[in-house]
């Protein structure tokens, strides 16, 4: 007998029973629908997981400081040799050295603290800081600066009228990409200007630098950026610089020889190792803690949480697989009452010459027809219900993206498992269909 006849057969057979073949339908669709959402919301919170934890950083990033116990014998520093060393090893694409300084701002009456943090012109273009003005840095030919949209909130007005943000809630009324902004990078000369040294001689206010602004991030309502406090410049325009304005002195935030001289040589802050895959960033990572550095990424952190939300969505699913459990005892139940009503249809099957192996597709069949029916109309039950639970969560809490995500590969496999739960419900009964003796069969009443 041929395929397509066994397919026209099996499904004509089930239509027969309609009502009872419903109901074996609608246990299988409750089964498919409550795997599928069970799942889908385990898939869908750990999505969410993974968007909150790439808005604090890329989950390909080590980000590399300086050992906190570091010793005189020993130190381990940030130098340009180290970011060669780093740059050489297998599966690194790139590694942004990072250098972060101090300064005070000052416009008018105004006066603010500046986070200064210079990076590589490369590293802002990986960055995806949205931009509200101007440009990133590292377009220039000197030093200039691209602000945070939060840097303002520092401004506060140093003659004491009005008092600052934090106070009133007001931002000062300063346009940092075309007002005149004046730097003062040597901010312990600021603070002791005005009073004496040792030899009773006062000492000078420090010399304030014109920086002009290339750019300034766009603000974002009841958004948070994870940029939006630092004063952005290009590290390379940044170290010449500070050699300029702190000539023979130590530099603020560099170490400094037993002597108290400042090194020939800028270290840095900290230093971003980018990945090529997250498969890879332990490798890196811990190759870099075992040479006395202090490296942390994202990654301990996701592998943490992929672990619970594994352990998650293996509790969903089982609670999902009781459901079609049951129905797949439904569906046993239902061939074997087909069996009793046809026995005698099976014994003229077999006495006209009917392959055993028809007759046991032929019921195999049927058995995958009602999971294929019930794995569709579950499937769409669980679409409605994905949108349902989405549309709750999105009114209940705006920046959820949704908790229920029902990828392809859930929709095909779902399919898939309906089907076959379906033929293994309905293997003891077609096998016993096909062991029938055929005489016993006719003779039955």
């Amino acid at each position: 007998m041929r395929f397509l006849d066994l397919l026209r057969m099996s499904s004509s057979n089930l239509w027969k029973r309609k009502v009872r073949t419903v109901l074996t339908v609608l246990g299988v669709v409750i089964g498919v629908a409550s795997i599928v959402v069970m799942i889908s919301l385990g898939l869908g919170l750990s999505r969410t997981q993974m968007e909150q934890m790439e808005s604090y950083g890329s989950l390909t990033q080590i980000t590399v400081r300086e050992p906190w116990n570091s010793d005189g014998a020993d130190e381990k520093r940030l130098d340009d040799n180290l970011v060669r060393e780093i740059e050489g090893l297998e599966n690194v694409e790139s590694v942004w050295p990072i250098l972060e300084s101090y300064a005070i701002a000052k416009y008018g009456s105004y006066q603010g603290y500046l986070q200064i943090r210079g990076m590589p012109k490369e590293a802002f273009e990986e960055m995806n800081i949205e931009i509200g003005e101007g440009r990133l840095p590292g377009e220039d030919e000197k030093l200039t600066f691209f602000y945070g949209n939060e840097v303002l909130q520092n401004f506060y007005n140093s003659k004491g009228n009005g008092g600052s943000y934090w106070e009133t809630g007001i931002l000062p009324d300063i346009d940092l990409m075309n007002d005149t902004i004046f730097v003062i990078f040597d901010t312990d000369a600021y603070y002791s200007a005005g009073g004496t040294t040792e030899d009773g001689q006062t000492i000078p206010p420090p010399k304030k630098y014109m920086i002009e602004t290339c750019g300034v991030e766009a603000v974002v309502e009841d958004s948070w950026s994870q940029y939006g406090w630092y004063t952005f410049c290009d590290v390379e325009q940044l170290i010449p610089q500070l050699r300029k304005i702190f000539k023979n002195k130590v530099i603020p935030g560099q170490p400094q020889t037993k002597t108290g001289k400042p090194y020939k040589e800028i270290f840095y802050n900290e230093l971003d190792v980018n990945v090529n895959s997250m498969d890879n960033v332990m490798e890196i990572q811990n190759y870099l803690t075992d040479l006395g550095y202090e490296a942390y990424s994202n990654a301990e952190w996701v592998e943490s949480n992929q672990k619970s939300m594994a352990a998650i969505q293996a509790v969903l699913g089982g609670i999902g697989a009781v459901s079609l459990f049951v129905a797949a005892i439904g569906i046993t139940n239902t061939m074997m009452m087909s069996i009793y009503e046809r026995t005698k249809e099976i014994g003229v099957m077999k006495v006209l010459g009917c392959d055993l192996r028809n007759i046991r597709s032929l019921f195999l069949l049927e058995a995958g027809f009602i999971g294929f029916i019930g794995g569709i109309i579950g499937l769409i039950l669980s679409f409605t219900l994905s949108v349902i639970i989405n549309k709750l969560a999105q009114a209940t809490e705006e920046y959820m993206s949704g908790i229920s995500y029902i990828p392809i590969w859930l929709v095909l496999l779902s399919l898939i498992f309906a089907v076959l739960v379906g033929m293994i419900a309905g293997f003891f009964p077609a096998r016993r269909a096909m062991k029938l003796s055929p005489l016993a069969a006719i003779r039955n009443e």
